[in-house]
C-alpha cells in the first residue's frame, strides 16, 4: 500500500519540507531506503549516513533539519522524536500478524487442578502441571512446559518450548520467548569425601511485571529465596543468570552475558553482550559495563567500567592509549639507548683527557 509523505506526516504530526506528494511504498534502513521509501534519522551523529542514502523520505527533528545543506533530492517529515515516529509508521510497509485465537488445543495436557484465566491461547503439545495459575489473556504457544505451582499474572507471552519449572511466578506482560528455561537448579555443589556434592536448590524465581526475556536464556532458581527479575528488566537471548541473583528495574543485558550466583544490581544497569560478572557482585543502579568486561567488584553508581578486568572507563582508555603507544616508545628507548651509549664513551674519552693532563701538570 503506498501513502503520500503528507499522509505520513498526518499520522505522526510531522511538518513536510519538500515534496509532500510523493508516494512512499516502503519503509526502511537508511542504507537499504530507496526512493519509494521513508527512513528515519535518530540524532545528529548519524546525519553523515545520509551521503548516499536514496530515500524518498526522511523523519528527522528540527536541530538535525536545520543543520542539512544536501538533502533536496528527499523530502523531510520533520518531528520531536523521529524513532518513535517510525516505529508509528512502519506497520504501514510491513505484515503486522496478529495474536492467535483464543481457545485452548484438544492437544494440550492440562492437569485437573490447574486454573486458566479467561481469553486464554494454549497451543498444541501445551502441558500445564498441578496447581499452576495462570491469569487473563496469556498466550501459550506449542511445546510450552509449566512446572506444578507456577503463577502466571495477565497477558503473559509463552513463545514455542519455553520452560518453567515449577513453583516460578511471572508477573503481568511479561514476554518469555522460545527456548528459555526458568527456575533450573542453581550450579551449586560442596566438595567432600573426593567428589562434588549437589546442594538442594529448594528457591525460586519470581520475574516482576513488563520483563522481556529473550530466546535460550536460563534462568537458574534460588538455593533458598528466590532468584528476582525486577519489573521492566530485558534480556537477550543467550543470557544466564545464576542462582540467588536479584536485578533492579529496568535493567538491559545484552546477548551472553553471564551472572554468578548471588549477584544483584540496582536499577537501570546497562550491561554489553558477553560480559561476566563474578559471583556476590553488586553493580549499582545506573550504572554501565562494556562488552566482554570481566566485573570481578561491585560497580559504583553511575560509573561505566570497561575491560578485562574491568576498571573504570577513563582508567582502561588511559591503559589502552598507552598500550597503543608502545612500539613508538620501544623505538624511543633504543635512541635513548644509543644516545646513553655515545654520551657515556665521550665522557670516558673526557675522563681519560684529564687524567692525562693531570699526569702532565704532575
Amino acid at each position: 500500500m503506498s501513502h503520500t509523505v503528507n499522509s505520513l506526516a498526518t499520522l505522526v504530526g510531522g511538518e513536510v519540507r519538500g515534496d509532500g506528494e510523493r508516494t512512499i511504498s516502503d519503509a526502511n534502513s537508511i542504507e537499504a531506503a530507496g526512493s519509494d521509501s521513508v527512513t528515519f534519522v535518530v540524532d545528529g551523529s548519524h546525519v553523515s549516513r545520509l551521503k548516499e542514502c536514496r530515500a524518498g523520505a526522511v523523519i528527522l527533528n528540527a536541530k538535525v533539519a536545520a543543520g542539512l545543506t544536501d538533502c533536496a533530492s528527499c523530502s523531510l517529515i520533520v518531528v520531536a522524536d523521529p524513532q518513535a515516529a517510525f516505529i508509528q509508521i512502519l506497520p504501514l510497509f510491513r505484515k503486522v500478524r496478529p495474536r492467535p485465537a483464543r481457545g485452548i488445543s484438544d492437544r494440550a495436557v492440562i492437569d485437573p487442578s490447574a486454573k486458566l484465566g479467561r481469553d486464554c491461547f494454549v497451543g498444541p503439545g501445551v502441558c500445564i502441571g498441578e496447581e499452576v495459575e495462570i491469569g487473563d489473556g496469556c498466550d501459550l504457544h506449542s511445546g510450552v512446559v509449566i512446572g506444578a505451582g507456577c503463577k502466571l499474572g495477565d497477558n503473559v507471552v509463552l513463545h514455542p518450548n519455553v520452560v518453567l519449572y515449577h513453583d516460578v511466578s511471572v508477573g503481568h506482560r511479561t514476554i518469555i520467548h522460545s527456548g528459555a528455561v526458568i527456575g533450573a537448579d542453581g550450579f551449586g555443589y560442596r566438595f567432600t569425601n573426593g567428589q562434588f556434592e549437589k546442594i538442594p536448590q529448594l528457591g525460586t524465581v519470581e520475574i516482576h511485571v513488563d520483563v522481556e526475556i529473550g530466546a535460550c536464556t536460563t534462568i537458574d532458581r534460588a538455593a533458598i529465596g528466590a532468584t528476582v527479575i525486577g519489573a521492566g528488566t530485558k534480556l537477550d537471548n543467550l543470557v544466564m543468570i545464576g542462582h540467588n541473583c536479584e536485578l533492579g528495574r529496568h535493567n538491559v543485558f545484552a546477548s551472553q552475558v553471564g551472572l554468578a550466583g548471588s549477584c544483584s544490581t540496582g536499577d537501570y544497569v546497562r550491561v554489553g553482550g558477553q560480559a561476566g560478572v563474578k559471583d556476590h557482585v553488586r553493580m549499582n543502579t545506573g550504572c554501565m559495563v562494556g562488552a566482554k568486561a570481566g566485573i570481578h567488584k561491585d560497580v559504583p553508581a553511575g560509573e561505566v567500567w570497561i575491560g578485562y578486568m574491568a576498571t573504570p572507563e577513563a582508567e582502561q582508555k588511559r591503559l589502552l592509549f598507552s598500550l597503543k603507544r608502545v612500539p613508538e616508545m620501544r623505538d624511543q628507548f633504543k635512541a635513548m639507548e644509543k644516545q646513553i651509549a655515545a654520551l657515556t664513551a665521550q665522557l670516558a674519552e673526557m675522563q681519560a683527557a684529564s687524567m692525562d693532563e693531570l699526569r702532565r701538570a704532575g
